[in-house]
């Protein structure tokens, strides 16, 4: 195992560019470097598992046929370089083919997580200007309330049987197009996918992801998680989201190795057999899910027990407790990562590095990055002293975030990136996890803005004014709990919070709606009006303390 710190001094960024990519600066294409240049005979791209226990594997050099094809149907349907696609898929082969395909043709993917509901795809497909949305028939009817002239493409069974309301089928597209297209070249600063990240004080922002960011996304599995050619490899994240589409698809499909993709919801039974069945070593997910394998222990120990050689973890912190029983109740060593959708995975606890591990701190710089912390005035602080997690970008030649699309962003001061998050350097040069730094809400592993939910809220007619926090939770990090101001015409009651919980789950997603609503005369405010969230989480912290005081 190599020394981190030297591996940090030594980095080349030149040397990391031509070790890593087929393309340059002057030319890269996505799918290229994630399918084309690793088409040998027989070299496996995707092991897949259904829900019901059927599996599939799927190779680079058919992923290259199939991606060709899709690319072909783009480009007969007006598609240009630049475009965006987005894609509302399970975890099929159909997505990787339609990602691959997007970028094959020079297209800009955008992801839709499968559980969002008409709002949250609308504002999504609009602001990225999508020309075609890809999905399946599970998920087809919410695009009827989606207001976008964007083409419709439906999986609907193997060869697109029982495709309705006029939209493109997928397979039978595929069968009618060619099997050859030669990728279209683009820009290293070019962006290849298009994320959307949630905020405090408007809509999901959209994040364009240049084609440069590969190298990082590279570097991260190489360096933090450790993906070995010998490993089987499953980050149990979902692609709708920046952590599964970053390093479950482009990460490792870009070293030409396999990824694993189970179909159906987690679960600790599912989880134990996909892992036994496929003798997966190296393992990445988020801290829910390891609680729960951890709350199953007794089940889950004599199961995977000495399976996993390491273990990855990003979302939220771990706790200690997570961390101690993995190592002594399946010895495997777990670590904490820390990214953002705007930067990727940029502090980490290194699989493939020799360095101190602090349990509880998010770790160290990925090499090619300088993470630092600072003061309100940008000025760096020393040890133990709590402050903004910013990023040195005179002195992290794999920071590629370029800023939000159409969007002005107080994310730059200087050189320095702006992260929002609290943090705080310790003695060994490790930086802990101290807090957000802004009202985004973390339960589950998934990242949720309150505006979203209380803009769902009221449009309830029963709703004047909401505010929406994330309640401390041991099993989520958080819960989304509202705090909801009523019109006079309308009584407070069990039946119509749960009637404004089903609104919110329509309208955004399953993950997304209040698992608590409290009803409340009115909310606390600054003099210029805006809610002041933060007294209303420290209410809900205080009930906690009181709670277990009395406990």
């Amino acid at each position: 195992m190599r020394d981190y710190f030297a591996a940090a001094r030594e980095f080349d960024f030149a040397h990391a560019m031509s070790a890593t990519l087929a393309g340059s600066l002057d030319g890269i294409n996505a799918c290229i470097e994630c399918c084309d240049r690793h088409a040998l005979p027989g070299r496996v791209a995707l092991f897949y598992e259904g829900a019901d226990g059927s599996s599939a594997t799927y190779t680079f050099a058919e992923l290259k046929q199939q991606s060709a094809r899709f690319a072909n149907f783009l480009r007969s349907q007006g598609v240009m370089p630049g475009d965006c696609v987005s894609g509302m898929l399970g975890r099929k082969v159909e997505l990787l083919i339609t990602i691959l395909g997007t970028w094959r043709a020079g297209a800009v993917y955008q992801p839709l997580f499968t559980a969002f509901g008409p709002k949250a795809i609308e504002h999504r497909v609009n602001t990225a200007g999508s020309k075609v949305i890809v999905t399946d028939a599970s998920n087809r009817a919410k695009l009827d309330d989606v207001a976008n002239d964007a083409l419709r493409v439906t999986v609907s069974g193997p060869k697109g049987q029982g495709v309705e309301r006029g939209d493109f089928s997928f397979w039978a597209e595929l069968e009618r197009h060619d099997d050859q297209f030669t990728p279209v070249m683009r820009s290293a600063e070019d962006p290849f996918l298009m994320m959307f990240t949630s905020g405090t004080t408007g809509a999901a922002k959209p994040v364009p992801v240049p084609l440069k960011a590969i190298l990082a996304f590279v570097s991260y599995m190489r360096d933090a998680v450790d993906l070995r050619p010998e490993d089987a490899f499953w980050n149990v994240a979902d692609p709708g989201w920046a952590y599964g589409l970053y390093y479950a698809v482009t990460g490792p499909l870009a070293l030409g190795h396999p990824t694993t993709f189970y179909e159906g919801a987690f679960s600790v039974e599912s989880t134990c057999r996909v892992i036994r069945k496929y003798g997966i070593t190296n393992l990445a997910g988020s801290p829910t899910a390891y609680r729960l394998l951890l709350a199953a222990k007794k089940q889950v120990e004599p199961l995977l027990k000495g399976r996993l050689r390491a273990v990855s973890s990003a979302g939220e912190p771990l706790t200690p407790e997570v961390i101690r029983w993995f190592a002594d109740g399946l010895d495997t060593t777990i670590h904490d990562h820390y990214g953002q959708t705007e930067l990727g995975m940029v502090l980490c606890n290194h699989h493939a590095y020799a360095h101190p591990v602090r349990i509880g701190a998010a770790g160290y710089a990925v090499p090619g990055h300088r993470v630092v912390v600072v003061d309100g005035d940008c000025n760096e602080l020393g040890v133990g002293q709590p402050g903004n997690l910013a990023l040195d970008m005179s002195q992290s030649p794999l920071f590629w975030f370029p800023g939000y699309q159409g969007m002005p962003t107080n994310s730059f001061s200087g050189r320095y990136y702006l992260s929002g998050d609290t943090v705080e350097l310790n003695d060994d040069g490790s930086i802990s996890f101290v807090g957000r730094a802004d009202d985004v809400i973390t339960t589950s592993g998934y990242r949720i803005g309150p505006f979203d939910v209380e803009s769902a809220l009221i449009e309830h007619e029963a709703v004047i004014e909401a505010a929406v926090i994330g309640k401390p939770d041991p099993e989520r990090t958080e819960l989304v709990k509202a705090f909801v101001v009523l019109q006079p015409q309308f009584a407070a009651s069990e039946a119509l919070a749960e009637a404004l919980q089903q609104h919110v789950r329509k309208r955004l997603s399953a993950h997304a709606y209040p698992r608590e609503i409290e009803f409340v005369d009115e909310l606390p405010k600054t003099p210029s009006g805006k809610i002041q969230r933060f007294l209303l989480r420290n209410q809900e912290v205080a009930k906690q303390s009181q709670l277990g005081a009395t406990a």
